[in-house]
């Protein structure tokens, strides 16, 4: 793999990782937070529910890029697996789709963060501004544009050496 790509990789690996643990950590606290005080102590979190709700937005977008990586996406294979010589065309033109819908998710994304950018809307009880949550959208759709590229390269390659 070129070594433009290996930084690539270490870069995003590195904010994927730590992104989608600290999200699941703070998420499951508030959580746990939530339940002591609401059977400890008849009361309970207002914001937490919406905190989850923003994490599973947040990790749901950020893991579409770790799935890239890991090759992990859905699909359906039985064309594959019934015409194995159809392996890497049909993969290829996944990867077209994905490198199109991530174009369209940056562009559409990019759109909505602006928008909100000019209403100024907010969330309801934790009052973080909309734009944070509708950024992620063209972040990930350079995450996955980068991570399409990147899996495509490993398959070049190993059409190109299939020993290795």
């Amino acid at each position: 793999m070129p070594k433009v790509l290996r930084i690539i990789d270490t870069v995003l690996t590195f904010l994927e990782n730590w992104t989608l643990f600290l999200a699941v950590m703070i998420a499951l606290f508030s959580l746990f937070v939530n339940v002591v005080l609401r059977y400890g102590f008849h009361s309970s979190l207002a914001w937490s529910e919406e905190l989850v709700r923003e994490v599973i937005i947040l990790t749901t977008f950020i893991g579409a890029s770790a799935a890239i990586k890991r090759r992990a996406m859905i699909k359906i294979d039985a064309v594959e697996q019934i015409f194995p010589s159809l392996k890497y065309p049909l993969a290829f033109f996944g990867y077209l789709v994905t490198l199109c819908f991530s174009v369209f998710i940056f562009y559409f994304g990019w759109k909505m963060a602006a928008l909100q950018v000019l209403t100024q809307q907010k969330t309801i009880i934790l009052e973080i501004p909309l734009v944070y949550l509708y950024a992620i959208l063209p972040v990930m759709g350079v995450f996955m544009f980068l991570r399409t590229i990147q899996v495509i390269v490993e398959d070049i390659q190993t059409i190109r050496n299939p020993s290795s």
